[in-house]
């Protein structure tokens, strides 16, 4: 839309917008629909013509209307509040509890949804909601807007809107917590730390920026930490489920299960119908090895909510659980429910997918993968070019002379531990099984997907549009010999935290292969392993995984056979430059040939011989990664070429390995 038009189409929407609030409905409906018989995909239009068409009782067509809205934005939260009050009209009261909370979820600056809420017959969190609606009413307008702006994703008009407000009042609380949620959502998580390490130094009692504080602890991995503050938060309201909550998840992430597990329970035990709180329980107790009460703890949280989609994803996702027929005609039900949320619809499609696949109905398996790939994808914006864009700046850029310059600079200002051991590659290539092997060896510590070299490369971009060119990788070029060893000593510094003593420790990031030459630069004496798999294999177990957060690419049959191949390229580039400074393993010699393939790893590695190595699912180490119940057994092959059963509808995958 050319910028002409779009100025029509705006003034269009705001003639509407005075007409629906002089009560002219009719007319305004008129008007837009006019305006949407020649941009049908306007959503300003779409959501206004909803609340005339809401406002004239046509609630069968609102709900049409804005169904059109979630098909473009599914993540729209002004449209889940309209839903939400046609509902409300309509007297389905549970519905419209359903779409305000989403609409609070997505937005939480929402002053409607949450009175709404907050007057609802029987409803078990109105006391929250009228705390939160009193909350809003009590900030300034400026701040106000600035999370309405941010939540709507308008991320540099809220940071600049806040920044004018705190050069007025410097030390506003929320202001402080306001632009530390920005720097979060720019990925300048270091800055958003030390805002809210200062926030709460100003203003201690301030229970939300301690909340937050905690959260970004804990995104940085900084878990010792997150857990002080969770505890210091409780203290502070021990009657707070939340809070408790938090403790748990704090505790859980420094590894202390048993802890964890009694706080989520006793978080249950005052609130019993909160299925987040049976969920995390369930993540401790399957994270710990403790597989039966783990699914009785996600069985309880689907039976408090019933369409709670992460529930059954996150059985399937245990890869041993068998659902049993009536669990797969809920899903089902639940999956074509249009009260269902987007995310739970998400979480039911591949839950959904796993569960035929295991009944070996390959079609009706494909067609919920398909769809829950299709749900995810249209809410994730992945770029392929921004990825191809800084992979080729790389294949063009960092050659041999460029390490070699770069090494005959540094001289002295180096940091040469030796202690990093980086598994790198796609996720579902058997990082996890390569991991548990080496952290079974007396020397080695495993530790977690570790998020501190992506958030280097994070830090190097700042503050930027999505239009912006990124900063990284090509600011690269003239980092100097200081900041590399500054970088690598930092790195082992905040990384100490995850080991416990050994003197090599893992880090097994996927992702990391983007980043080899940052990690070369600051960590020459690191040893990196390629975990490698078939391309079939690979790509389509990583289609069928929902991952968490960070593998946007792997939503496409098309994307992640393009992902894949930048991949293979960029690794063959850096196996021409660094040479000898990578082993590959590749997924399928170490399920057909175990020995050998622990003595090359340790080999590479400079470690002795252990036969723990070769007997790693005997090892009693937490596993935080989706094959954490696969690498707790022997060595097995049936998945190995579950893909060809799936191979009828692989085509755009198979045409994407192939193309040169």
């Amino acid at each position: 839309m050319s910028d002409n038009t779009r100025s029509v189409t705006n003034d269009a929407v705001k003639n509407a917008k005075s007409l629906i609030s002089k009560g002219n409905f009719s007319t305004a409906a008129r008007a837009l629909s006019a305006l949407l018989e020649r941009h049908p995909q306007d959503i300003e239009a779409l959501y206004c013509l909803a609340v005339c068409q809401r406002k004239q009782s046509q609630h069968n067509e609102a709900f049409e209307t804005l169904q059109r809205v979630f098909e473009l934005q599914p993540e729209n939260s002004p449209a889940h509040q309209e839903r939400a009050y046609n509902f409300r009209a309509l007297g389905q009261l549970p519905e419209a509890i359903n779409a305000f909370e989403k609409a609070v979820e997505l937005n939480p600056a929402l002053h409607g949804s949450w009175r709404a809420l907050s007057v609802m017959p029987d409803y078990s969190r109105a006391d929250e909601a009228l705390m939160q609606l009193r909350w809003l009413s009590s900030l300034p307008a400026e701040l106000v807007s600035v999370a309405s702006y941010m939540h709507q994703g308008f991320l540099n008009k809220a940071e600049s809107l806040c920044r004018q407000f705190l050069k007025r009042q410097p030390h506003h609380p929320e202001a402080m917590r306001l632009l530390a949620q920005l720097g979060s959502k720019f990925q300048i998580l270091d800055d958003a730390e030390f805002l809210l390490k200062s926030c709460v130094e100003f203003h201690p009692d301030f229970l939300h920026a301690r909340l937050d504080y905690v959260e970004v602890l804990h995104r940085r991995q900084k878990f010792d930490q997150a857990l002080k503050q969770a505890q210091t938060l409780f203290s502070l309201d021990p009657q707070n489920v939340g809070f408790e909550v938090s403790l748990g998840n704090a505790q859980q992430a420094c590894g202390d299960y048993t802890a964890a597990v009694t706080t989520y329970r006793s978080a249950i035990n005052k609130v019993s119908d909160n299925p987040s709180v049976h969920l995390a329980l369930g993540h401790a107790l399957k994270t710990s090895g403790e597989v039966e009460p783990a699914i009785d703890a996600y069985r309880t949280a689907y039976r408090v909510k019933p369409d709670f989609g992460d529930a059954y994803w996150s059985l399937a996702n245990l890869k041993t659980y068998q659902f049993e027929e009536n669990e797969i005609d809920r899903m089902q039900t639940h999956e074509q429910a249009s009260a269902t949320s987007a995310i739970d619809r998400i979480h039911l499609c591949f839950a959904l997918g796993k569960a035929f696949e295991d009944k070996q109905d390959y079609a009706q398996s494909f067609h919920y993968y398909q769809r829950g790939n299709s749900l995810k994808k249209a809410e994730c914006r992945y770029d392929a070019q921004w990825i191809k864009r800084e992979l080729n700046y790389q294949l063009e850029n960092f050659d041999q002379s460029f390490f070699e310059q770069k090494a005959a600079l540094a001289k002295q200002h180096q940091c040469l531990a030796p202690d990093p051991i980086f598994i790198v590659g796609l996720p579902r290539a058997g990082s996890t099984l390569l991991e548990q092997i080496l952290a079974s060896h007396s020397q080695v510590d495993g530790t977690l997907e570790l998020a501190n070299i992506i958030g280097m490369a994070h830090s190097f971009n700042g503050r930027r549009a999505i239009k912006d060119k990124p900063k990284y990788p090509a600011v690269l070029m003239d980092i100097d010999a200081q900041r590399c060893k500054a970088l690598g000593e930092r790195y082992i510094e905040e990384t100490n935290a995850h080991r416990q003593g050994a003197p090599f420790f893992i880090d097994k990031m996927p992702n990391n292969f983007r980043h080899i030459a940052l990690i070369h630069l600051i960590l020459p004496n690191a040893k990196i392993i390629d975990a490698r798999r078939e391309p079939m294999a690979c790509c389509f177990s990583g289609y069928k995984q929902l991952f968490a957060e960070g593998q946007e690419f792997s939503y496409g049959l098309e994307d992640i056979g393009n992902y894949y191949n930048d991949y293979v390229e960029i690794m063959k580039h850096w196996d021409e430059v660094l040479p000898g400074k990578i082993l590959r393993v590749q997924h399928e010699d170490v399920i057909s040939d175990l020995p050998t393939q622990v003595e090359r790893m340790l080999n590479f590695c400079g470690l002795q011989f252990e036969q723990s190595c070769v007997d790693f699912h005997q090892s009693k180490r937490p596993v935080r990664t989706p094959s954490s119940e696969q690498v707790r057994q022997p060595i097995y092959k049936s998945g190995m070429h579950l893909w060809k059963s799936y191979t009828d509808y692989l085509n755009p995958l198979k045409q994407a390995l192939t193309k040169d």
